[in-house]
């Protein structure tokens, strides 16, 4: 794989560079129900082989990914998770509680 097939898949799913595992996967399904002939749409079977290989080069790129569970990450990911550390036990005017 490089980065134009993964360039590719993504504009084939018409996702953004920054998607989630559970999005990549929605929509997966999204257009193969859409796509699919069982469904009412006139058979493509050039867009569901399209749409089965962008999905390979997602899966294979996500499945390779190296998840980052530092701290920093994770208040990066979720903000006021560090505030409530920062503040939790401080009070309206900065005295302990």
């Amino acid at each position: 794989m490089n980065y134009k097939e993964l360039e590719a898949a993504l504009a084939e799913f018409g996702l953004s560079q920054q998607v989630t595992l559970k999005k990549v996967r929605d929509r997966h399904r999204q257009l193969v129900r859409e796509y699919h002939p069982d469904h009412g749409a006139a058979p493509d079977n050039d867009r569901i082989r399209r749409i089965n290989a962008a999905y390979k080069v997602l899966n294979e790129y996500i499945g390779d990914y190296r998840f980052d569970f530092s701290k920093e990450t994770f208040y990066s990911q979720y903000p006021e998770e560090r505030l409530k550390e920062q503040f939790y036990d401080v009070g309206l005017w900065g005295e302990e509680k």
